[in-house]
């Protein structure tokens, strides 16, 4: 049972670490202007921003050992790939900044990914939290 909770904690730290910083990462790249100043203020406004607070929230229900803090966890990682892959995509095709944000947006969503995988884990279900 104990092999089960193995990461659990370390990832509860790094998710709620890294959606705080998240926060002000996004409102800089927002304001910094062109190119995709459009792209990326509606990217934030409607996707980035609510991953990062119910990424906090998943937090939240991590530190308090419920079980909603892990689906909490699986739809704020799906929200985050589902904006960082994409526009890592299109901002490596159409800019060409493989060492800039459009990299950093693939690095991104790789590790959420990995992240999302390892809270869908059966591990996750069969534990009492």
């Amino acid at each position: 049972m104990r092999n089960a909770l193995r990461g659990y904690w370390l990832f509860a730290w790094l998710g709620l670490i890294a959606n705080i910083a998240a926060i002000p990462f996004i409102a800089f790249v927002v304001s910094a202007g062109p190119p995709l100043r459009w792209a990326n203020l509606w990217m934030a406004i409607f996707l980035a921003w609510p991953a990062a607070i119910v990424g906090i929230v998943a937090s939240s229900g991590l530190f308090a050992e419920r079980r909603w803090g892990v689906i909490m966890s699986i739809v704020a990682l799906s929200m985050a790939v589902s904006g960082t892959l994409p526009y890592g995509i299109f901002r490596l095709i159409d800019e060409g900044d493989l060492f800039g944000l459009g990299g950093l947006s693939l690095v991104i969503s790789a590790l959420n990914m990995g992240a999302l995988i390892y809270w869908c884990r059966p591990g996750h279900r069969n534990i009492r939290l």
